[in-house]
């Protein structure tokens, strides 16, 4: 294979799904929905947030910022996956995927940070009641919400900046986009220094988080054992599922992609993976959220309510 000349601004061919062309207009059909579900579900929640002032807490804060990225995230790559899967393009420059490489890392990373602060907010409500209003001040949430995008940022930065250094050797994506795992398969021989560096800054990214929402999880857990009635655990437990089962779906997709070794990247494997928490996880997630939350349930029920009576 030749060496991919990158200051000719030589690009690359996306493979997407082409190898199954016989489902390639199932997942058109498919993918369309679950983006219009996306689209739809999100915005909704992000609407209600800012139009109902019972929702103006820091929980439905957060989650306006986790609908925002979702919708972020599916933009960023479902539309140009579409494209491939009508036959219309299936290539992309290097400009373009550097530029699609760096805003989907900086939205994952971004996610990773701000589902540690939801933990946070969660350890917070559960187990500091009486103090909740006083620890979770609007000015220590907007830092936190700030915190989270700058943490996403840089870590994207220093991972971009490496991928770039990096000599890649071909211009076939095995893939619908250009993703971290399917371009460090592109490397030349000889790169073993920076793919290094490049998993630590992505463990960083990703184990660290995960433990400090684990040791979130552990103390309300044990504020949780302590309270005597069930209907008190009931609501505790409530509180902290729905955010509890996003960090599961978010996480699972996001190791396995991840930090598993070059070698057993299995291409095929992860582009249905890949779909899963490109498309899947960002529709799930607003239905998660509003499935059992009479809050949410409620602020529609009141902005429909007001919709009709204004006619």
């Amino acid at each position: 294979m030749e060496k991919l000349n990158t200051s000719l601004g030589q690009g690359f061919i996306l493979v997407g799904f082409s190898d199954w062309p016989q489902l390639e207009f199932v997942f058109f059909v498919f993918i369309s929905i679950f983006y219009s579900m996306t689209l739809f579900g999100n915005t909704t929640i992000i609407i209600l947030s800012r139009m109902d002032l019972r929702l103006h807490t820091p929980m439905y804060f957060f989650l306006c910022h986790l609908s925002f990225l979702d919708l972020c995230y599916t933009t960023s790559t479902v539309p140009q996956l579409l494209i491939n899967l009508s036959g219309l393009d299936q290539t992309i420059s290097y400009g373009g995927c550097v530029a699609q490489l760096f805003i989907t890392l900086s939205l994952g990373g971004t996610e990773c940070v701000l589902l540690v602060v939801m933990a946070f907010d969660r350890y917070a409500a559960v187990c500091h009641p009486l103090q909740y209003t006083i620890i979770m001040h609007p000015l220590l949430c907007q830092a936190l919400a700030i915190a989270s995008w700058v943490g996403g940022f840089i870590n994207t930065l220093i991972q971009t900046g490496l991928m770039m250094a990096m000599p890649i050797c071909g211009h076939y994506l095995n893939h619908f986009f250009c993703e971290m795992p399917v371009l460090l398969k592109l490397a030349c021989e000889g790169t073993g220094g920076i793919e290094s560096y490049m998993f630590v800054a992505g463990a960083i990214i990703l184990v660290f988080p995960v433990s400090l929402i684990l040791g979130s999880y552990a103390h309300i857990a044990r504020a949780v054992l302590k309270v005597k009635s069930m209907a008190g655990r009931r609501k505790a437990l409530g509180t902290c599922g729905s955010h509890l089962l996003v960090v599961s779906l978010f996480y699972g997709s996001a190791i396995y992609t991840y930090l598993q070794p070059k070698g057993s990247y299995s291409k095929s494997e992860g582009k249905f993976v890949a779909l899963f928490y490109t498309i899947v996880t960002p529709m799930l997630n607003p239905v998660i959220y509003t499935l059992r939350n009479k809050d949410v349930k409620g602020a529609l029920w009141r902005v429909l309510g007001k919709g009709r009576n204004s006619e």
